[in-house]
C-alpha cells in the first residue's frame, strides 16, 4: 500500500482536462449582477456588457480595467443634483375610478339651537353611519343628564364641553352616502361666539344648508334680532357656496304642528334677503319642511295627512339629485392647510381646490418653501392612492415637523408655486360698520384657511354701485355701504394669496372686527416689492 508521500508525487487523474476548461478570461464578479457561466465568454464580449438586469436596483458597475467606461460612469454620478428631490417615477396626475361617487363636501349653518346637530346626526342614523346601539347608549347618557332631547346631536357633538352646554364650538365632521354621491358633513357651531370656527368650515364646502327653526319666537330671534341666521348666510356666499338648501325644522313643534302657513312666512322673509347676497332663488335654492327629531322628510316621508301640502323631494333625495360640479382637476396643485396633527408622523388637513395628487410625490409647501414628500393619503380615513380637485384628504408628509406647519399654508407642485405676499390691492365692500374707516384702520381677515391682521395703508378710490365708475379723487374714508378699492398690508408676515380672477377661492376674503363681520372682498392684485 502506497504511503501519502508517494500518492502526492503522482499526477492526479483529470487535472488537465479541468484546467483547459477554466475561462481564465472571466469577468470580476460583481454582488447583485447576474452572469450565465454555463459557456465560455470571451474578453471582447464583456467589452460591451448586457443593460442591467431590470428588477435588480444597482446600477450596472464596469469590470476593473475598462478606463473608458469607469470615467463615463464617474461623470454621470458627479453631475450637479437640484435643489429639489427628483420625484418618484409616478404618474404626474391621478385619475379617479370612473364608479367613484361624486364628493361633496355640505356645511350645516344656521342660529345656535336651530338644530343643526340633531339634524346631522339623524341623518348619520338613517345612512347606517351611526348604529342603533350607540343611539341608544346616546339616548341614555342625555337622559341622566336631564337632555332626553339632544342625544342624536352627540353623534356630531363629541366633547364633554359641547355635551353638557348643548352647544357646537368646534366643527363637527363626519361623512355619509346616497346611492349616487358621498357627503363630507360638516357641522358649523352657531354661536356668535365662534364664528372663526364657522368659517373654517365653510370655506371647505359645496353646498350650505340653512337651518332655520320655525318654532314661534325662534326664527324671528334668529333672523329678525341680530342673530346669526343673516351673518352665517353671507358667509358662506363669500365662500363661494352656490346651492343653498333650507331647511325649515322643528316643524313638528306645537307652536307649529306642520302648518304651511307657518311655512311660508319662514320662507317669505328670508327669500328678498338671499336675493340681496346675490344667490339665483329659483335655481339656487331649495326649500324643504323637516323634523330633525322625528327625521321627518329627511330621507322618509311623514303620513300624507300630517303634511300634504309638500309634494317636494325629500332632503336626501335632493342631495342625490344635485347636478355634478366642475372640478379644477387638470389645474396647478393647490391645497391650503387647514389643520395638522401628529400620528407617527406629520399629517396636515386640507381640502384639494385646483389639480389632484398622488402617493410619493414630491410638493413645496409655502410660504416656507419646504420640500416635502407625501408619505400617505387619507380620504375620509380611507387609505388612497391618490385625489383630485375638491378631495378632503389627510395627508402624511416627510421632512417637516407638526410645529413647523400652520393652518393657511399650502401644498403646491415645485414647478408652479403659489404666491406669497405682504401688500395687495383689494375690491371691499363694507356691510356692517357704523363708523368711518381711514388709512391705519386694523381688521382680522379670513382668506382660504389662512386667518391674518391686516391694515388699510391707502384707500386708492370708491367705486360706485350704480355706474361700476372709480372715483378720480383719492377719498380720505370709507363707511358702511361704499365699494372701495383698498391696498392692505399684513402685519404678520406674508401669506399665501392668489389673485381672485386665477383662483376664486384663494382670492376671496372675509373682513371682521370686535366680533363680528364687517365687510367683504376678493385679491385684484399682488403688489411687488418694487412697487410698494
Amino acid at each position: 500500500m502506497a504511503s501519502w508521500e508517494d500518492e502526492a508525487d503522482q499526477p492526479m487523474q483529470g487535472l488537465n482536462d479541468g484546467l483547459s476548461k477554466l475561462n481564465v478570461n472571466a469577468p470580476v464578479f460583481v454582488p447583485g449582477q447576474r452572469y450565465d457561466f454555463t459557456a465560455v465568454e470571451t474578453s471582447a464580449e464583456w467589452l460591451n456588457p448586457p443593460p442591467p438586469v431590470s428588477d435588480v436596483n444597482t446600477d450596472y458597475v464596469p469590470p476593473v480595467g475598462d478606463t473608458q467606461q469607469s470615467v463615463e460612469v464617474k461623470d454621470e454620478i458627479e453631475e450637479p443634483s437640484s435643489d429639489l428631490p427628483e420625484p418618484k417615477q409616478h404618474p404626474t396626475t391621478y385619475v379617479p375610478p370612473k364608479d367613484r361617487k361624486e364628493a361633496l363636501s355640505v356645511v350645516f349653518i344656521g342660529h345656535v339651537d336651530a338644530g343643526k346637530s340633531t339634524i346631522g346626526g339623524h341623518l348619520l342614523h338613517l345612512t347606517g353611519m351611526v348604529d342603533s346601539r350607540t343611539l341608544e347608549k346616546y339616548a341614555k347618557e342625555a337622559k341622566e343628564k336631564n337632555r332626553e332631547t339632544w342625544y342624536l346631536s352627540w353623534a356630531l357633538d363629541t366633547s364633554m364641553e359641547e355635551r353638557n352646554k348643548g352647544i357646537t364650538v368646534e366643527c363637527g365632521r363626519a361623512f355619509f352616502e346616497t346611492e349616487h354621491k358621498h357627503f363630507i358633513l360638516v357641522d358649523a357651531p352657531g354661536h356668535k361666539s365662534f364664528v372663526p370656527n364657522m368659517i373654517s368650515g365653510a370655506s371647505i364646502a359645496d353646498i350650505a344648508v340653512l337651518v332655520i327653526s320655525a318654532r314661534r319666537g325662534e326664527f324671528e330671534t334668529g333672523f329678525e334680532r341680530g342673530g346669526q341666521t343673516r351673518e352665517h348666510a353671507m358667509l358662506v356666499k363669500t365662500t363661494g357656496v352656490k346651492h343653498m338648501i333650507v331647511l325649515i325644522n322643528k316643524m313638528d313643534d306645537s307652536t307649529v304642528n306642520w302648518e304651511e302657513a307657518r311655512f311660508n312666512e319662514c320662507r317669505d322673509k328670508l327669500i328678498p334677503f338671499l336675493k340681496k347676497l346675490g344667490f339665483n332663488v329659483k335655481s339656487d335654492i331649495t326649500f324643504i319642511p323637516c323634523s330633525g327629531f322625528t327625521g321627518a322628510f329627511l330621507r322618509d316621508r311623514p303620513p300624507a295627512d300630517l303634511c300634504s301640502w309638500y309634494n317636494g323631494p325629500t332632503f336626501l333625495e335632493y342631495l342625490d339629485q344635485l347636478p355634478p360640479l366642475t372640478r379644477c382637476t387638470d389645474g396647478p396643485l393647490r391645497i391650503p392647510i387647514s389643520d395638522r396633527f401628529k400620528d407617527m408622523g406629520t399629517f396636515v388637513m386640507g381640502k384639494i381646490e385646483s389639480g389632484s395628487l398622488i402617493r410619493g410625490q414630491v410638493l413645496t409647501m409655502m410660504p416656507n418653501k419646504v420640500s416635502v414628500e407625501v408619505l400617505q393619503i387619507l380620504n375620509d380615513d380611507v387609505d388612497v392612492e391618490g385625489s383630485s380637485a375638491g378631495d378632503n384628504v389627510k395627508l402624511k408628509l416627510k421632512n417637516v415637523e407638526e410645529e413647523d406647519v400652520s393652518p393657511g399654508f399650502v401644498l403646491c407642485s415645485p414647478d408652479n408655486l403659489c404666491h406669497v405676499a405682504s401688500v395687495f390691492d383689494v375690491q371691499l365692500v363694507i356691510f356692517d360698520y357704523k363708523s368711518i374707516i381711514c388709512p391705519g384702520f386694523t381688521a382680522v381677515m379670513h382668506i382660504h384657511a389662512c386667518v391674518q391682521e391686516v391694515r388699510f395703508r391707502t384707500i386708492i378710490c370708491r367705486i360706485d354701485r350704480k355706474t361700476n365708475q372709480k372715483t378720480d379723487i383719492r377719498p380720505r374714508f370709507i363707511k358702511q355701504d361704499d365699494v372701495a378699492i383698498v391696498r392692505f398690508e399684513t402685519l404678520g408676515g406674508a401669506i399665501c394669496i392668489e389673485c381672485f380672477k386665477d383662483y376664486a377661492q384663494m382670492g376671496r376674503f372675509m373682513l371682521r372686527d370686535e366680533g363680528k363681520t364687517i365687510g367683504v372682498g376678493k385679491v385684484l392684485k399682488i403688489v411687488s416689492a418694487s412697487d410698494q
